[in-house]
């Protein structure tokens, strides 16, 4: 006859790991974030200031314009209670930006490319270091462009890994020799190059979501966007 025997100290391990998985997660990307802007030259402050705008900008999603009868509107139903919905009755999608995952890695990547044009000691030749991340942004958003896919009711998906990894090969490849300049060209390449081949260059597919509100930089802080940048310059 097979036994079976029940081991408590099991489940309560299971938990225990679940527990430290959740915990550990935000902490290890907050560690990354952070390390990824002290390699790209922020102090301390200016790090937990940052931290502190992306986290609270996920939320904050600017409409720009609107999508004229992108959707149709969502149909009446009743439920078993006998009590009728209509969530939505307007035909039209909002298209915002989202503040955390698209506008703040924007003025990052704005701010980086003005301090390699002012800080001659760092960048001897910033016009090159300029030129090579407007490259790594052309190649990411090519990359990022073939692989995007339109999912109705979703939005505009990448495979992750996409994005950080050419962005981080544009950094080491791109740098000429100057390791200041790598994870500048990996930031900008990951987040400029992302947003331009994934969300612009599908602007005109926009109405084929057929939501409500469709969120450049979307997903908030972790989005595809902000995290890319942040992945291949820590990488680099």
């Amino acid at each position: 006859m097979r036994q079976f025997s029940l081991n408590p100290f099991s489940i309560i391990l299971i938990l225990v790991l679940v527990a430290l998985f959740i915990l550990l997660v935000p902490l290890i990307l907050l560690g990354i974030i952070g390390g990824a802007l002290e390699s790209l030259g922020f102090s301390g402050g200016m790090i937990l200031l940052l931290i502190l705008a992306i986290l609270v900008g996920s939320f904050i999603n600017i409409p720009i314009t609107k999508i004229k009868g992108a959707r149709k509107p969502d149909y009446v139903f009743r439920n078993r209670f006998g009590r009728v919905y209509n969530m939505h009755d307007s035909e039209d999608t909002v298209v915002a930006i989202n503040v955390g995952g698209a506008v703040i890695p924007v003025l990052i990547s704005l701010y980086l490319f003005l301090n390699v044009a002012t800080s001659a000691a760092l960048f001897p030749d910033p016009g090159a270091v300029i030129a090579a991340a407007l490259a790594g942004i052309c190649i990411v958003a090519g990359a990022t462009h073939a692989a995007a896919r339109v999912v109705p009711g979703l939005g505009i998906t990448t495979p992750f890994y996409v994005a950080p990894l050419v962005a981080l090969l544009c950094g080491v490849v791109l740098e000429f020799s100057n390791p200041m300049a790598g994870p500048v060209i990996a930031f900008a390449a990951g987040t400029l190059g992302t947003l331009v081949g994934a969300d612009l260059l599908n602007v005109r597919y926009l109405g084929r979501i057929g939501s409500p509100m469709v969120s450049i930089g979307g997903a908030g802080t972790f989005d595809g966007i902000f995290l890319s940048g942040v992945l291949a310059a820590f990488l680099v």
